[in-house]
């Protein structure tokens, strides 16, 4: 199969077979073509050559990226008809998977009334409804809670047909695919194994490339030197000996697909000692229900706060109070004099489709200069790129230039919203590393373990009941309580069913696989010494403020809040060390 758009070749000559049992990941850049690849193997989309053959009476279903539902309630979109008046789906069954992603209270809803991530979740319940098998998800954890999330993982686990999926959350990929098919400029590469795998291979061809191209520029030294050595020389050389070395001497390799690191380090204006301070602040649903009430929270210059928990909870509420975008049924939001807020809603303003990208950048009052180009080329907008229009971009693509403007305009404290959906692994593992040492005050809505784990210090939990609790130690803390709570609950633990299929040979009965015990470990390791830093940081703190004793008070709180963090982390690493050994 071979697909382009406009300005360059997504994909060219795939050759791909998916049988019933595999557990198939695309994985690439943005913009390489992995919804487009899903559409045409999911027969929504026809190649421009090639073509898709399926299996007698393979039933195919399919989340698209962008969630389209018919008009009518949220129960009848799911069960749906095959023919009228004969269901899809079991009502039950409808109803019941509603209930486990968020959506059981709006079952009459009618689905023109429901919100993106509303309709997303609808969407997911139509395709894992629908009798399958092929089942063919892009972005399904987008719009998730955690709870819905762990969901999903323990259904897909259990699923029996193939399953083809993109997704950014590295839990899901490791705990589920046993493939994955990387697409490169328009070139594809299969890996057999986890995401683990994936990354360990893909490091090896770059090596190997690297290698390769080392050998050519010497080839290409020693012939262009001999050709050099005069006409005579020259002239004794087979004219096709000459051609060759000229072709050596032409020939680059083709390189990473981008060449230099996310330009992310923009200068970030200083903060003064308030940064945003809520007092008593309470907040009420539209349908009445209290989210949180009477709540207290001060934020420092160095704040790394991720914001947890389930769908309707008040999180997005929460960043809009502190963005000033609302008012609180009670209490104040207070801000510093020095604060410049950036705010990356889960819904940002749309763009004029038509727009290009160059214009986009400089805005509607001038026209687009060489400084937008240079900064539309650090983040990862070539040239050809610059010139497309809106509407040809992924949707990856578009959530990075709409992290390009926020970051361009140099806020010091930044309110991020679900900032991982749609954006591609390694704009994710970059926007981690940026976070992690940027020097002002981060809050941060997400329902991706992995990139909350690594970059929140302190977790904030609503519970969905009026309840808020600051929590020390970050995500990964909570989490660990949270799944070790829940497991005393429960006759079986989470993840102690066998799993069916192909790939059982990867993890230990009742027990998790080499490469997540690994990938814990290292997350673990980080954790260690992101709380030794924060640890340090407050331990000079402590010795600045020991003139003011109701500073002293707060940071020495801190600083054993921190120390006690520190423990629960490296007791967690020594507990997953210990499991992969046995």
């Amino acid at each position: 199969m071979s697909v382009s758009r406009p300005d360059r070749p997504l994909f060219d000559g795939i050759s791909l077979t998916i049988e019933s049992g595999d557990r198939l990941a695309v994985v690439g850049i943005n913009g390489t073509g992995k919804s487009t690849l899903l559409r045409v193997l999911a027969g929504k989309q026809a190649p421009e050559s090639g073509n898709v053959r399926a299996g007698r009476e393979v039933r195919v279903a399919m989340l698209d990226q962008e969630a389209s539902l018919p008009v009518g309630t949220v129960r009848e979109a799911v069960i749906g008809e095959s023919l009228p008046g004969e269901p899809l789906a079991e009502t039950w069954e409808a109803e019941a998977v509603l209930f486990r992603l968020g959506m059981g209270e709006h079952l009459d809803k009618q689905t023109t009334e429901l919100s993106g991530g509303e309709a997303k979740r609808v969407a997911l319940a139509r395709a894992l409804v629908v009798p399958s098998d092929l089942l063919i998800l892009d972005e399904p954890t987008n719009h998730l809670d955690l709870d819905g999330i762990t969901w999903l993982e323990e259904r897909l686990f259990e699923y029996r047909g193939g399953l083809l999926l993109v997704t950014h959350d590295r839990h899901v990929l490791d705990r589920l695919v046993t493939r994955m098919l990387e697409l490169d400029r328009g070139g594809a590469f299969l890996h057999d194994g986890s995401y683990a795998d994936y990354l360990e291979a893909k490091g090896n061809r770059a090596e190997a490339a690297e290698a390769a191209d080392a050998i050519r520029r010497n080839l290409a030294k020693s012939e262009l030197a001999w050709l050099r050595r005069g006409a005579k020389a020259r002239s004794s050389k087979p004219k096709a000996r000459v051609d060759a070395a000229k072709a050596l001497v032409a020939e680059r390799s083709q390189g990473p697909a981008r060449p230099a690191e996310l330009h992310l380090g923009y200068e970030t204006p200083r903060l003064g000692d308030v940064v945003i301070e809520l007092d008593q602040v309470s907040a009420v649903a539209p349908d009445g229900r209290t989210l949180f009430s009477d709540l207290n929270l001060k934020l420092d210059q160095r704040e790394r706060l991720g914001v947890v928990g389930p769908n309707g909870s008040g999180k997005t509420t929460l960043l809009n109070l502190m963005a000033k975008l609302t008012e609180p049924t009670a209490g104040t939001v207070r801000w510093g004099t020095t604060v410049k807020l950036g705010y990356y809603a889960q819904y940002p303003s749309a763009m004029d489709p038509n727009a290009r990208v160059r214009e986009v950048v400089a805005g509607p009052d001038r026209p687009p200069d060489w400084t937008d180009a240079r900064l539309l080329e650090s983040f990862w907008f070539d040239s050809d790129a610059q010139w497309a229009e809106v509407r040809t971009l992924s949707g990856g693509e578009r959530r990075r230039l709409q992290l390009m403007q926020l970051l361009a305009s140099k806020p010091n404290v930044l309110l991020l919203d679900e900032p991982t959906n749609d954006l591609d692994l390694e704009t994710l593992r970059a926007l981690e590393d940026f976070l992690e040492d940027w020097p002002g005050a981060l809050i941060v809505v997400s329902h991706d373990r992995a990139f909350m784990g690594r970059v929140s210090a302190d977790a904030l939990v609503l519970d969905g009941q009026g309840s808020a609790t600051r929590w020390p130690g970050g995500f990964d803390a909570w989490d660990q309580h949270r799944l070790s709570t829940r497991a005393a609950r429960s006759a079986t633990p989470l993840g102690a069913k066998k799993r069916s299929g192909k790939g059982d040979s990867r993890t230990k009965p009742g027990g998790r696989s080499p490469s997540t015990l690994n990938r814990l470990i290292r997350q673990s390791e980080k954790d260690v010494a992101r709380l030794e830093r924060r640890k340090a940081a407050l331990l000079e703190e402590l010795a600045t403020a020991a003139s003011n004793p109701s500073e002293l008070g707060r940071v020495g709180t801190e600083v054993a809040e921190v120390e006690e963090a520190v423990a629960v982390a490296e007791q967690r690493w020594l507990d997953l060390s210990q499991e992969l050994e046995g």
